[in-house]
């Protein structure tokens, strides 16, 4: 099959931990590897950000990516790329109508615009999946939220048009049908975890004699980590590592960064929270494996990847109830899960946890054996492949039959 990916912001040869680059990144780039593996040709389109990157470039992974020229060359905020979509939807349309793909995968909200914009005309059908939903990032960041006004209206105009939704996690599924989609359109294929990379055997970051908690993510305040900082003082002896943001060179300018040290002063807890900067994916398994917890307590979540690759490695996981969290993370079995915003429930969790040896051990075996058997890479494009032969067939009944006499 030929199955052309459209990540207009995020680009699987991104660098991970920055504000706009995360577990999209990872999705985009492990799934196309996947279905690559399994024979299928693989074309991932993302907006060129620098005039010296090659306009097309083959991976490793067997999947190629092309650099679509679609507003400045330099990287923006997603935020500000709605004005640039419709140049991006009149490039995919160009390539397409000379070298037409089976069918379409957009990843985010405004892929899905250019990608509907491109093949609306072509027969060439389209596949959604979010990410991310704009009503749900309103209802928890209010005034807060830089999304484009429109971005509710025109996802729900990208949902009565895409011929089929893949969501991530049941959660978001219903927030989908609340926005009008029919629940028979949507299908819910999770994220993966690299199992060869992300195991239980292997080195371990340095530590010190202290307990370590580890969280890791974009620095972006819906992420929580300030919750993880306030749980602190309840912790004795306990130590917090925070991975991600820029690299350590860049790291002290960063806004979140200096918020997050500020809270762990006021705390009395800054000697004991390290923030190193971006951590490599190759260094990130090691760093998981020194934690005796993982701890991911964002305010909402629309799938994260994180817990699955700390439940690959055997870490037990303490995840806020919310998203994708729900579905990835059983509570009393891979690991607990606590209400959102709360670091009196995240506290008192961790120190069950951290006291109880036998329960981290039994919850990082679970965790492993739950990852394996419905989380790997392969699995997950076995699902997607079946999502996409829905449409695929469906497309090929209504061109059998316009073509047939009546």
């Amino acid at each position: 099959m030929r199955i052309a990916m459209v990540s207009e912001h995020a680009s699987p040869l991104a660098a991970l931990g920055g504000a706009d680059a995360g577990g999209q990144n990872v999705h985009v780039a492990e799934l196309s590897a996947a279905l690559s593996r399994q024979g299928h040709d693989v074309t991932v389109y993302t907006r060129r950000e620098n005039r010296r990157v090659a306009a097309t470039v083959e991976t490793p992974d067997g999947y190629r990516v092309v650099h679509v020229p679609a507003g400045p060359a330099r990287k923006l905020p997603k935020d500000e790329l709605l004005p640039h979509m419709g140049e991006f939807g009149r490039v995919l349309r160009s390539r397409w109508a000379k070298d037409r793909p089976d069918v379409v995968h957009a990843h985010f909200w405004m892929s899905g615009l250019a990608s509907i914009l491109a093949a609306k005309d072509l027969g060439i059908p389209v596949t959604q999946t979010f990410h991310a939903l704009g009503v749900v990032k309103r209802r928890y960041q209010g005034k807060k939220d830089t999304s484009p006004p429109d971005r509710s209206r025109l996802e729900r105009m990208i949902a009565k048009q895409a011929d089929r939704v893949i969501a991530t996690c049941s959660d978001e599924v219903f927030e989908l049908v609340r926005l009008g989609l029919p629940r028979s359109r949507a299908s819910v294929v999770p994220c993966g975890v690299d199992l060869t990379e992300f195991t239980p055997d292997g080195e371990c970051a340095p530590r010190t004699a202290r307990q370590r908690i580890v969280s890791v993510g974009r620095l972006v305040p819906r992420k929580g980590f300030d919750l993880a900082i306030a749980a602190l003082p309840s912790l004795p002896d306990t130590e917090l590592v925070i991975a991600g943001g820029p690299d350590s060179g860049a790291l002290a300018e960063a806004p979140e960064v200096r918020r997050l040290q500020a809270i762990a002063d006021r705390a009395g807890v800054a000697d004991r929270v390290h923030m190193p900067g971006l951590v490599s994916r190759e260094n990130m398994p090691a760093l998981l494996r020194s934690a005796d917890a993982v701890v991911c307590t964002p305010w909402y979540e629309p799938f994260g990847i994180v817990p699955l690759e700390a439940m690959a490695c055997g870490v037990p996981v303490v995840a806020t109830a919310v998203g994708g969290l729900t579905d990835t993370v059983v509570d009393g079995v891979t690991g607990l899960l606590v209400p959102p915003r709360s670091p009196k429930d995240l506290a008192g969790a961790l120190r069950r946890l951290l006291g109880d040896s036998s329960a981290r051990e039994s919850f990082g075996i679970a965790g492993t054996d739950r990852v394996r058997a419905r989380y790997s890479w392969d699995r997950v494009a076995a699902d997607t492949l079946r999502a996409y032969g829905r449409v695929v067939s469906e497309e090929t009944e209504v061109a059998a039959a316009a073509a047939s006499p009546s």
